[in-house]
């Protein structure tokens, strides 16, 4: 039998974290609760789950922080819980790496489809299995090369860290360069047809994107105002 995936639950309300124990331990994960973030960060450590769900208010180190240390050092999913909804809070938790957003309260079904379909588009590469050498993905222009075969991106010959998502999404606007693909194209290609969330998220990984790899003189990524991006070949 296959390791049950593990949930890290880090929530300081009791009765919301052992309800959502429930719900995931009804679907066969395997969970683990803590109630503050620096307890979060040690559980990290030592419990190695696929998966965290974090609450943003917690006592001592709070949830936007314990979310920048797990992203300095791994790629490992997050979905942010909270009772904030407004706008600008959404897009923090997606800027400092979380993979989705959730508002409380929310629905147990939808939690536990989120969690599915995050852990389903978060597969390191490692576990898939490898290619024939002619199923070779990789895209190339002068001083950048993208190869989705083995999750690598090389940046004036050097090697650039990503998460998974943002190689995607880089590797996909490469390989058709100047063509335009809206907001809704690139969530359907990049992140499924089931994805929750909303268009910010492709303006957040667009922006990590630009941030790692600047304009080159031959080629750019390049926002069409209204519409979405390309990558624009010169």
């Amino acid at each position: 039998m296959a390791n049950k995936q593990k949930i890290l639950i880090v929530d300081d309300d009791a009765n919301i974290a052992e309800l959502i124990s429930l719900y995931l331990t009804k679907e066969c994960f395997d969970t683990m609760i803590v109630n503050d973030g620096e307890s979060a960060l040690t559980a990290f450590e030592t419990y190695e789950p696929n998966l965290i769900l974090l609450d943003l208010m917690l006592p001592g180190i709070d949830g936007y922080q314990v979310c920048r240390e797990v992203r300095s050092k791994s790629d490992t999913p997050i979905i942010m819980l909270s009772a904030k909804g407004e706008v600008f809070d959404k897009v923090l938790g997606l800027e400092l790496g979380a993979d989705d957003y959730m508002e409380k309260p929310f629905d147990s079904k939808e939690l536990v489809a989120r969690v599915k379909a995050v852990l389903r588009r978060s597969v390191p590469a490692k576990q898939v299995q490898a290619p024939a050498a002619n199923d070779t993905k990789c895209v190339e222009y002068p001083d950048l090369t993208i190869n989705l075969t083995n999750y690598s991106v090389l940046y004036y010959g050097k090697a650039v860290e990503m998460p998974p998502k943002e190689l995607e999404l880089l590797y996909f606007l490469a390989s058709s360069p100047n063509q335009v693909f809206t907001r809704e194209q690139l969530l359907d290609h990049i992140w499924g047809y089931e994805y929750i969330g909303d268009t910010r998220t492709v303006d957040v990984h667009i922006k990590r994107l630009r941030e790692k790899i600047k304009d080159h003189s031959a080629w750019r990524l390049s926002t069409v105002w209204g519409i979405g991006y390309k990558f624009e070949v010169k």
